[in-house]
């Protein structure tokens, strides 16, 4: 069965077709909402909170693109506020002390793990791709992330985003340009 004609049955009363639809589009909408956030937990609460909305907005699906386009749209923007909502919370905390970093370093190497340089190195490069990424503005950020999470064509990124698909291949060659040019700056000279 289609997800057209699930839409229908569920927009006749039947939950088990919504249901259908839920279960097929889980996966993609959680990936969608990670992509946004980076946080499991959070993608999770924004995931069910884009198939509720989803749910009650049914009657104004118009099959202009396909359902799982539509559904992917609402996740997005469900997720972008959610993580507006975060940052403002987050700006307003301190951010916690993280604890002994010598004894986390001594355990690693115990372990087997990377040498503390490696550690720290790895870790530096880590730190500076994460903020190059936050230092992007909202479009290159948002298209970035979307195409890194490898399930979404071009395409479905555009129409989830609102933007044409050229305008998209656009920024996320531009935002990889960018944080690839800034973790140079910083001296990470081993970057593509």
């Amino acid at each position: 069965m289609s997800d057209v004609d699930l839409v229908t049955r569920a927009r006749q009363g039947d939950p088990a077709a919504f249901g259908e639809l839920v279960d097929r589009h889980r996966a993609a909408v959680y990936r969608a909402a990670l992509a946004a956030l980076g946080s499991p937990a959070d993608a999770e609460d924004a995931a069910q909170d884009a198939f509720l909305l989803a749910y009650r907005r049914l009657h104004s699906f118009r099959g202009e693109a396909s359902f799982k386009t539509w559904l992917l749209t609402i996740t997005w923007h469900q997720a972008i506020n959610r993580r507006r909502s975060l940052t403002s919370v987050l700006r307003r905390m301190v951010a916690p002390k993280t604890g002994d970093e010598a004894e986390v370093q001594m355990a690693n190497v115990a372990a087997g793990g990377p040498s503390p340089e490696q550690a720290a190195a790895q870790d530096q490069l880590r730190r500076g791709v994460r903020d190059a990424i936050r230092a992007l503005s909202p479009k290159l950020r948002d298209a970035l992330l979307l195409a890194q999470a490898g399930e979404y064509s071009y395409d479905e990124i555009g129409a989830m985003l609102g933007t044409p698909t050229g305008a998209i291949k656009w920024r996320v060659s531009e935002a990889r340009r960018v944080i690839r040019k800034r973790l140079r700056e910083r001296g990470h000279g081993d970057v593509g």
